[in-house]
């Protein structure tokens, strides 16, 4: 248990300072180009918790699986590459943010791996 939640703090934690400070006006002005308001409720960020706790534990499964690279490279092509595939066909990316996203979220995922399997060796 110990992995998964530590993973996924630190992935609810970068998500949020990344979308939430970094480039969060890049979202509100690409929801308002699109004549909408940018999703900011209590329930968008408990589908992210959801999201990072899922992201975690396809971390944990795949490194008893594949080396430390493999995994993070399966779990960013899985967790983030897939998503971007799918927001940008609804066109609901703004692709100005991926610059700052791609090694952002690779970030994410080589830390939460060494999280994992840090922990993981520990006991």
């Amino acid at each position: 248990m110990l992995p998964l939640l530590a993973a996924t703090i630190w992935i609810s934690l970068s998500a949020f300072f990344r979308n939430e400070f970094l480039l969060k006006q890049h979202w509100i002005q690409h929801y308002s180009d699109m004549g909408q308001q940018f999703p900011g409720s209590p329930i968008n960020g408990a589908v992210w918790g959801v999201w990072s706790l899922i992201m975690s534990i396809l971390v944990l499964v795949i490194l008893q699986k594949f080396s430390y690279f493999q995994t993070v490279f399966i779990v960013w092509i899985a967790s983030f590459v897939m998503m971007w595939l799918v927001i940008g066909n609804l066109g609901v990316l703004p692709f100005a943010i991926l610059p700052y996203a791609i090694p952002l979220s690779l970030l994410k995922v080589f830390v939460a791996t060494a999280i994992v399997q840090w922990i993981i060796k520990r006991k």
